[in-house]
């Protein structure tokens, strides 16, 4: 098992499922609203608060779980802003999150540059750093209102390409593999950073969010 802080308000948890059969814990009893579950993500949130002081005393907490196509079982706790005196955690409903390893184009859409900010600050807090040897080139554009992280020519060999792609389904969705969505954001969309955003992004959130 291991836990990372993505931000003050939001933990991932990952578990390898070969790890967990061994442990005799069943997935899909993870989802059912049962006494053994609430037990276990107790567990969890208890020394998530010990390993990276996630404490989530009288917080609602929204669960999100899915299954990566390399064989991982992760969970995402989020404290919601409203907090609710001993309100219990929600069951999550696993769902299974597949990205093309073999593609050499990934565009990724967030909601807004705060979004955007808070995973380069994830990014430049863990031995991913600002993914220059993933991909060569990584431009951010604003379109429609929305913000897209274009990951171009990807060294499909890096060795942490998965942990890449999960660690920003946390932030933003995917919304293309392909160059002519790449290209489309290059005739109407607003250049933020024509390359090295991950970089750029991190100069500008150590600069602006405290």
């Amino acid at each position: 098992m291991k836990i990372e802080k993505l931000t003050d308000n939001k933990i991932r948890i990952i578990f390898n499922i070969d790890d967990l059969t061994k442990k005799n814990i069943d997935i899909h009893s993870l989802i059912q609203n049962t006494d053994g579950t609430q037990k276990f993500f107790k567990k969890i949130l208890k020394q998530a608060q010990k390993e990276v002081n996630f404490d989530v005393q009288d917080s609602k907490l929204l669960i999100e779980a899915f299954i990566s196509n390399d064989g991982f079982f992760i969970l995402t706790f989020t404290k919601i802003a409203n907090e609710i005196q001993n309100k219990k955690a929600s069951i999550p409903k696993v769902k299974r999150k597949d990205y093309d390893l073999s593609s050499k184009y990934a565009i990724y859409q967030f909601d807004n540059f705060n979004e955007f900010c808070n995973f380069c600050t994830y990014l430049n807090n863990t031995k991913l750093g600002n993914l220059k040897k993933f991909a060569k080139k990584i431009s951010l554009y604003e379109y429609n209102s929305k913000y897209f992280l274009v990951f171009a020519d990807i060294d499909t060999e890096f060795k942490n390409s998965s942990l890449v792609y999960v660690s920003i389904c946390e932030f933003a969705k995917l919304a293309s593999n392909s160059s002519c969505f790449s290209s489309r954001l290059l005739e109407y969309g607003k250049p933020i950073y024509k390359n090295n955003a991950i970089q750029n992004g991190i100069n500008f959130a150590e600069t602006n969010i405290h």
